[in-house]
């Protein structure tokens, strides 16, 4: 399988300030409505795992985990973001979901991102980390309205078409309408909710009952504009049926995920234990294929465990037995004693 990532040494484009660039193909119109998104998540969304969704059941639009602007400008830096933008031609369309708050560096990424093949550039202001957040980035950029706005603008230089994903507010619910009307604003392509404030996390239900409102604000201020919902929607069915009660663009399915890796498929169906066993001994050699590029240590796999072991006789001890594990040599030993004493 080929993949793409950086092939030069690691070169930062430049660009000149001023210059402009037309969009080169605004591929979010030609979308199914409505269309379905896996959410960037750190640590989580690599080519690996999306490659281990495609085979569950993909969707229509994937995004790449968290990209550091400030590393991908920084000589020092760019390595360490070689393998979060590392994808296969299969996957497209992809979007390379970046973040950070300096205007000239997202000019340059977004020069970059479209030599190396992205479909789309995504903008992260809605990551609620503390040390995030608190630096003015991801969902700090709901405070710096200004900034955001400029970095949105500064995102178009590559001429691939610009998103957005964000919450609802910092603190308080009620900002939403000031927020997203600044961001409605900046003629972006997407725009996609996470519908809870950063205090809130994920501590509470989604507001689903300020879709309507927003989508009335979208409708008037940005009617090209495409809406896509995140927050509590375990799969496809659902995200179906707030589609139809709401007329909502697209959907995007995140920690749904972790509960079913089918979450997207077009047909639900009862899977057995062995199809999702399956599902982890893909990832374990996709893991393996892409250790050059994505070199993670085992520990990292660990978290995945719960997607894969579950609902079956003996899988919580299964389970226990694997987090000890140091290899994926040692994973796939104890999948194939569990499988001959099943």
């Amino acid at each position: 399988m080929a993949f793409i990532f950086f092939d030069r040494e690691f070169e930062v484009v430049s660009i000149v300030r001023g210059f402009e660039f037309e969009m080169i193909d605004n591929f979010w119109r030609d979308l199914p409505r409505p269309f379905f998104v896996l959410a960037p998540m750190e640590d989580v969304t690599d080519v690996v795992f999306r490659h281990v969704v495609s085979e569950a059941g993909r969707p229509d639009v994937f995004f790449t985990e968290f990209t550091n602007s400030d590393s991908y400008c920084h000589p020092e830096g760019m390595k360490s973001v070689r393998g979060r933008l590392t994808f296969t031609e299969d996957e497209q369309p992809m979007v390379a979901h970046i973040w950070g708050d300096n205007p000239e560096y997202f000019r340059q990424m977004s020069v970059g991102m479209a030599e190396l093949g992205f479909k789309g550039i995504d903008i992260n202001m809605g990551c609620p980390v503390p040390n995030v957040a608190s630096r003015g980035k991801g969902s700090g950029l709901i405070l710096r309205p200004d900034v955001a706005a400029e970095l949105i603008q500064a995102a178009k230089a590559g001429g691939l078409p610009v998103s957005v994903k964000t919450r609802l507010g910092y603190n308080d619910v009620n900002e939403w309408e000031e927020w997203l009307t600044q961001i409605l604003k900046q003629d972006i392509a997407n725009l996609s909710i996470h519908l809870r404030t950063r205090k809130e996390m994920s501590q509470v239900d989604a507001h689903w009952e300020l879709i309507p409102e927003i989508k009335k604000l979208r409708d008037r201020i940005a009617p090209n504009t495409l809406l896509t919902i995140n927050g509590d929607i375990p799969d496809r069915q659902t995200g179906l049926q707030l589609a139809e009660q709401y007329g909502i663009d697209g959907v995007m399915i995140g920690r749904g995920i972790f509960k079913n890796p089918f979450a997207f498929e077009k047909e639900p169906k009862e899977h057995s234990s062995k199809e999702y066993l399956d599902l982890l001994r893909l990832q374990l050699d996709l893991q393996d294929q892409y250790a050059e590029v994505l070199p993670r240590s085992i520990t990292g796999l660990h978290r995945f465990f719960k997607i894969y072991v579950k609902g079956f006789r003996g899988a919580g001890e299964l389970r226990n037995q694997l987090m000890n594990t140091k290899s994926t040599d040692e994973v796939r030993a104890l999948l194939d004693n569990f499988g001959k004493e099943c």
